[in-house]
């Protein structure tokens, strides 16, 4: 088990699933992403004082974490949502493997 440097994994949200795939895809290609996981969710959440109850996409997005600041402006750019969830988790703890192989998909650090 390797201890990993900035290597995570970025939660979002999106309301269909072809909005959440065009934003895999987006980040993928661009290299901001080595993979991104989607799971239909049920969320339930207050917004603009209202409780909604709404079907949604998780993205379950791996990347070295120096990508964030572009990663983030490019979900902005193609997110319907006004605030989009876009929150980061370090990965404490992975396999020497995977870890090495999210930093070959994803941009190197300048």
């Amino acid at each position: 088990m390797e201890t990993p440097a900035g290597y995570g994994v970025v939660l979002v949200t999106a309301g269909n699933m072809q909005e959440a795939e065009a934003i895999a895809n987006a980040l993928v290609e661009a290299k901001l992403a080595a993979c991104v996981s989607l799971l239909p969710i049920h969320s339930i959440y207050t917004w603009q004082g209202e409780l909604h109850k709404e079907q949604e996409w998780q993205l379950v997005i791996k990347t070295d974490l120096a990508q964030f600041p572009a990663m983030e402006a490019k979900i902005q750019e193609l997110h319907s949502y006004e605030v989009p969830e876009i929150i980061a988790l370090p990965i404490v703890a992975g396999s020497q493997a995977y870890l090495q192989w999210i930093s070959q998909q994803v941009k190197s650090k300048d």
